[in-house]
């Protein structure tokens, strides 16, 4: 009876885990998003990355930057978290087809994926994320939409070896000229 039951939370556990590796997609209906219109640009936005299981978290403050030319897109990142901690990283993204962009950033393993689905976009990746003189190779599944007050709202479900370890929630706000 005991090893039933411990199969059983084990069978139980792996699948709720392989339930939350991708965000929910949001309710709506939200306004069609792109991603050379959510990104285009100066921004500003607050986030903060949860621990799933220990439930500590560490909030950051982020500044965008994005440029279009042609096809390509380029969005410098300026990073400062609570702890004092800052760093700058920029995206390449490169239009693969209508709705399809690969990207690279300073510290993906690989390119991005990016499909743009009407009200929302879905961005997956790797990164080798340093964080306090450390280095830990992290997925993300990103999904970004237009918040009911025109934020841009940026969740992931953030896995390591592929188990969920953790969440991000990044708000951006679009700055005018």
């Amino acid at each position: 009876m005991i090893l039933l039951s411990r199969r059983s939370l084990l069978f139980g556990s792996l699948a709720l885990a392989a339930c939350a590796r991708v965000p929910a997609s949001p309710e709506g209906p939200l306004r069609p998003i792109r991603l050379e219109d959510a990104f285009t640009g100066r921004a500003t936005g607050q986030g903060v990355f949860r621990v799933t299981l220990t439930g500590s978290e560490r909030r950051f403050r982020g500044d965008l930057n994005g440029r279009l030319v042609g096809d390509r897109l380029s969005v410098v990142e300026d990073f400062f978290y609570d702890d004092g901690e800052e760093n700058t990283l920029t995206w390449v993204f490169d239009r693969a087809g209508p709705g399809r962009w690969t990207g690279r950033r300073d510290d993906t393993v690989g390119f991005a994926e990016v499909v743009e689905r009407g009200d929302e976009i879905r961005l997956s990746y790797t990164a080798d994320f340093g964080s306090g003189g450390a280095v830990t190779r992290l997925g993300f599944e990103d999904v970004i939409y237009f918040g009911p007050d025109g934020q841009i709202i940026n969740e992931a479900v953030v896995t390591r070896f592929g188990i969920p370890v953790g969440t991000v929630r990044f708000e951006i706000t679009r700055l005018t000229a």
